[in-house]
């Protein structure tokens, strides 16, 4: 056991270490031409005025951003992947992009901003639209159902209001949802974002030994002593709210919770004492290499990083759909 402790403090350790280290090296990427020198200056506040803000409230903050959306969207599908028993399921399973998509682009077209922020209005769409799915679900199959009926709806929606949009701006702060960016990336959106990601994903981590068990199936869980619906009602809330909470900040950014869950379980094994902090990390490096990609490849211009996650997920999800029963 001391042996198995080691090894896995040895590799959360190295996680760790992958994740701070690839934060600061994104920071030295970007569309402005900064030499390491300017790049170190800066980051101890000692560059110029303009090389101070393009670091500390461009680059860094869009870095630090994607590491905690990367990672409440990884973390939140692999608990999806373990309650429902299922390498296909995602964080959006249960329609939470369509809702928070659809909430914010009603907050655009009926200029209410001034009422509901849309970050705001994205996340209670969100979280909306997975109580829905859970009050219409009765079973696994009916919430998967129900979250995949209702996320058509909302995505009726949202075409609708895009169609009757009026004005360029609008378009684009649609858009914005429905493509996924960090692009406003700022610290107040840190300061919400990353204690809720830490508090969930240590929570979700103390439930792990329980999701093991009812990945099993809910007798198995009966045999231990657990209550299957509450246990997977406290664990969609929680995955619910991570990815709500990212999805409000980011748009919708697809495929992090569907690969990165299933590529950490390829090689830490299906236990999700290991495989939940693990994605958490993964997720996170993953995001924000694909963040860095997709605003330098094109730069001064830049992808949604929607667009990059999507080009790496498609195929690996084709794959998994080839290798399923």
């Amino acid at each position: 056991m001391p042996v198995k402790s080691n090894r896995d403090l040895g590799l959360f350790l190295v996680l760790l270490l992958l994740s701070a280290g690839s934060v600061l090296l994104a920071v030295f990427l970007g569309a402005a031409d900064l030499t390491f020198s300017q790049v170190v200056a800066g980051l101890l506040r000692r560059g110029g005025a303009r090389i101070q803000l393009i670091l500390w409230e461009l680059r860094l903050p869009r870095a630090i951003l994607g590491f905690f959306v990367g990672a409440a969207l990884s973390v939140s599908g692999a608990v999806m992947q373990g309650v429902f028993r299922n390498p296909l399921a995602s964080p959006y399973l249960l329609g939470v992009a369509g809702g928070a998509t659809a909430a914010a682009a009603a907050v655009v077209v009926f200029g209410l901003r001034s009422i509901f922020p849309l970050p705001l209005a994205a996340f209670f769409g969100g979280i909306l639209t997975a109580f829905l799915a859970w009050r219409l679900g009765r079973t696994e199959l009916g919430l998967i159902l129900a979250g995949i009926a209702l996320g058509a709806v909302f995505s009726a929606l949202t075409s609708f209001l895009l169609f009757v949009a009026a004005g360029q701006r609008r378009l684009e702060e649609i858009l914005f949802w429905t493509m996924g960016s960090l692009s406003r990336a700022d610290w107040a959106g840190i300061r919400l974002l990353a204690p809720a990601v830490v508090a969930g994903t240590i929570f979700l981590w103390a439930l792990a030994r329980r999701l093991d068990a009812l990945s099993l199936g809910e007798e198995g869980a009966r045999y231990l002593g657990l209550d299957p619906r509450a246990l997977r009602r406290a664990l969609l809330a929680t995955a619910v709210f991570l990815t709500s909470s990212a999805v409000s900040l980011t748009g919708t950014i697809g495929f992090v919770g569907l690969v990165v869950p299933h590529m950490v379980r390829l090689v830490l094994g299906p236990s999700h004492r290991r495989l939940l902090p693990a994605s958490a990390f993964a997720g996170g490096v993953f995001l924000v290499w694909a963040d860095a990609f997709a605003r330098t490849i094109l730069a001064p211009a830049e992808l949604p990083v929607g667009v990059v996650t999507a080009l790496v997920g498609v195929p690996f999800f084709l794959f998994l759909l080839r290798r399923a029963p």
